[in-house]
């Protein structure tokens, strides 16, 4: 996507930055919540900004740091999160997914483009890469609980 068309998706966006940290990282679960799908798809930390366009679907993140990577124990899978991670939501759908990489066959980092659950009742998700190349999971492996007191993930042991 070019960089005049992401500033277009930006344009009326609901968008949370550095003084409101622990602002945008509740509304990045919250938003994951709305589009039903598990809430540790994006286990984020020091988010600097995100933003919702919620007419457009355009969501981005954008972290202090260079990039976070972050092991989900329950696939065995490491997956890199960039600067910066932009797609589209709709319902039980991440599209166009940009800065999101994982693991594959223990040697190559794969891209991955779009995010899905086809059947909310078998209790599957789907990644899906550039290539037309798909792997399912539990949607358990991606869900994180949170303290209630101040919407903090708990970390599974």
């Amino acid at each position: 996507m070019t960089p005049q068309l992401i500033e277009k998706h930006r344009e009326n966006a609901e968008t949370y930055s550095e003084d409101e940290t622990c602002q945008a990282k509740t509304k990045c679960l919250q938003m994951l919540d709305e589009i039903s799908l598990p809430n540790g798809l994006l286990p984020l930390v020091d988010i600097k900004e995100v933003g919702y366009n919620r007419t457009s679907g355009f969501v981005w993140l954008r972290q202090k740091k260079k990039k976070r990577e972050h092991f989900y124990k329950d696939i065995g899978k490491p997956v890199t999160y960039d600067k910066e991670v932009t797609a589209f939501v709709e319902k039980h759908r991440i599209k166009k997914l940009a800065g999101v990489k994982s693991k594959d066959f223990s040697i190559i980092w794969v891209t991955v483009c779009e995010i899905y659950i086809d059947d909310p009742s078998n209790g599957k998700i789907t990644f899906k890469t550039p290539f037309g190349i798909s792997r399912t999971f539990p949607v358990s492996a991606f869900e994180i609980e949170l303290r209630e007191e101040k919407n903090e993930p708990i970390q599974k042991k």
